[in-house]
């Protein structure tokens, strides 16, 4: 059996031991209002090796602006190749505080070769509101030299930025929480609002809709909510998924998941012959060397093997899949990448 067809069985075996498994609600649900928040802001990258912008209109005029706030005044253009332009990017961490250090991304916007062995001036980064959040400085870091060079003008400054401004979400006050699944699915909304009453011995959860869950925060439990999420998000739910076969054409990569199956249904392709029986056989019209025979109710792992077993190429695979889709056969969603 050749590597490629593995591959594509493997993965369809995952797929199939992990449907049904318990699952953390930690892992499955995000609670509304605790998420993170974009930053960003505009800097200068100083002390390159002639790798920099080399002058330009935005570079040239932040190097006057600089000056003046430095108390100095240049009298001629300020051309240099050892500062680049550059955008600087974070994530604001649900429930930051002042103080606290966050990791920063920056990115080159001039014409500069390298961010190598450049240090990030003092950078204010801004949210949406366009309020300063943090202030991010310090060495660039690109990586390893070998895997660095190819991406040499995009860099990371792990704890780079300072958090200066706090988002006050006053979360142990909290009366009630809206929870929502990260996919959609009303069988596991259910579930999940079942779980949580059974554990809490009362009517504490209401599932909305397919992905919201709406949480009362019991009467023991108030101004406790952090204790109270602890115990919650430790809870398992045995989770649904879409049935679904997700395709890289490019790569050959075929991933399945959930209950995939397949209808009584014949298939013929080159010199290949499958028949999935749908209970009275019918076997005429197919060569006995080329003939696969699989009983009704057949999975789409146990397709994948018996392909695999005759020797069909992945092209031959996603093929076979789409006209099984077209077909009505393949019970399933088919997304190609």
């Amino acid at each position: 059996m050749k590597p490629t067809k593995i591959a594509i069985l493997i993965l369809l075996t995952l797929a199939g031991n992990l449907y049904g498994a318990k699952t953390r609600l930690k892992d499955i649900l995000t609670v509304k209002g605790v998420r993170e928040n974009p930053l960003i802001g505009y800097g200068l990258v100083i002390g390159l090796n002639g790798t920099g912008d080399g002058g330009g209109e935005i570079t040239t005029s932040s190097l006057l602006r600089m000056f003046n706030k430095l108390g100095l005044n240049p009298q001629q253009e300020i051309s240099s190749k050892n500062v680049a332009a550059v955008i600087v990017t974070a994530k604001l961490p649900p429930f930051s505080r002042i103080g606290q250090k966050i990791d920063i991304s920056v990115s080159s916007i001039g014409d500069a070769g390298s961010l190598a062995g450049g240090v990030l001036l003092v950078t204010p980064l801004k949210s949406g509101d366009e309020k300063i959040y943090a202030v991010a400085s310090g060495n660039i870091s690109i990586g390893g030299l070998e895997q660095g060079a190819h991406f040499a003008t995009t860099a990371r400054i792990p704890n780079g930025a300072v958090v200066e401004e706090e988002l006050e979400l006053n979360f142990s006050d909290k009366k009630s929480l809206r929870l929502n699944l990260k996919i959609s699915d009303f069988t596991t909304a259910a579930r999940v609002e079942r779980v949580i009453n059974e554990e809490l011995g009362g009517k504490f959860a209401i599932a909305r809709d397919a992905t919201t869950i709406d949480l009362i925060v019991p009467t023991h439990y108030q101004k406790k909510v952090v204790p109270l999420m602890a115990i919650i998000e430790n809870f398992t739910v045995n989770t649904d998924t879409v049935a679904k076969i997700v395709i890289n054409e490019r790569t050959g990569t075929v991933v399945a998941g959930g209950d995939v199956r397949l209808k009584p249904v014949a298939i013929s392709h080159n010199e290949l012959t499958i028949q999935i029986k749908g209970g009275d056989g019918g076997e005429e019209g197919a060569k006995p060397s080329s003939l696969y025979m699989l009983d009704k109710g057949t999975t789409l792992n146990d397709l994948v093997s018996a392909l695999n077993a005759l020797g069909v190429k992945p092209e031959d695979l996603i093929s076979i899949f789409q006209a099984l889709k077209v077909n009505g056969s393949l019970i399933g969603e088919l997304e190609f990448m």
